[in-house]
């Protein structure tokens, strides 16, 4: 989860809750990394680690547990709790003041939309009664125009302007505004999250409500 947080952060589609005076790049001072996230990822792989360490102790028990078991067990199972803890703790943190930027992921989406959307061109225009092979050809060609635009040119995607301005789409071109339809692209997440949240999460918190209460009207300082 915090590797995808970081991936996004480095596209400025979201950043950590960030304090007035806090810096982030000593050698960089417009910079605002993904700290907490970082040290979510660091955390988390030490709590992989921790894992076998009482794999590797219950493998050479032979007969009985001896001193070897508790010596690893001190250590291990209470280091375990510790930095699941803070991670937890610095994760809940994170998600808690998470700002997100609507405008940039816009950008993002027409950017790539209209390659995404080249399968579905694909089956509307099979459906209007053209051959795939060629139909596919067509595409093809368009769209890697499109992408040297983008790559070479550093222009926006005009995919879809080609697709207008081209007589072998006619067929489909009322259709090109409901085919870009970003929402269509997604699938069930909708209702898949409200599903999670109803089936899973509330119940979970149900027996912790008071708790909850209480963390949901503190601020938080990690």
């Amino acid at each position: 989860m915090c590797t995808d947080l970081r991936l996004l952060a480095s596209m400025k589609e979201i950043e950590e809750p960030f304090e007035k005076d806090q810096i982030g790049s000593s050698a960089m001072p417009y910079k605002r990394n993904p700290m907490r996230s970082e040290r979510c990822c660091g955390l988390a792989r030490h709590l992989m680690a921790l894992l076998s360490d009482p794999m590797h102790t219950a493998a050479v028990q032979w007969m009985e547990r001896t001193l070897d078991d508790s010596a690893n067990r001190r250590i291990s199972i209470a280091e375990a709790f510790i930095t699941a803890d803070i991670l937890l703790t610095t994760l809940q943190n994170i998600c808690e003041g998470l700002i997100v930027y609507p405008r940039v992921i816009e950008r993002h989406i027409r950017q790539e939309l209209p390659f995404m959307a080249t399968e579905n061109v694909i089956m509307a225009m099979v459906k209007a009664g053209k051959n795939r092979q060629e139909v596919h050809e067509e595409v093809r060609v368009l769209s890697h125009q499109a992408a040297a635009v983008v790559k070479e040119d550093g222009e926006e995607n005009d995919l879809i302007e080609r697709i207008q301005e081209s007589g072998f789409f006619k067929p489909i071109h009322s259709q090109l505004e409901q085919i870009m339809d970003p929402k269509s692209f997604i699938g069930r997440a909708p209702q898949q999250v409200v599903s999670f949240l109803d089936d899973e999460v509330r119940p979970a918190l149900r027996p912790y409500a008071a708790d909850v209460e209480k963390v949901v009207t503190t601020s938080l300082n990690v």
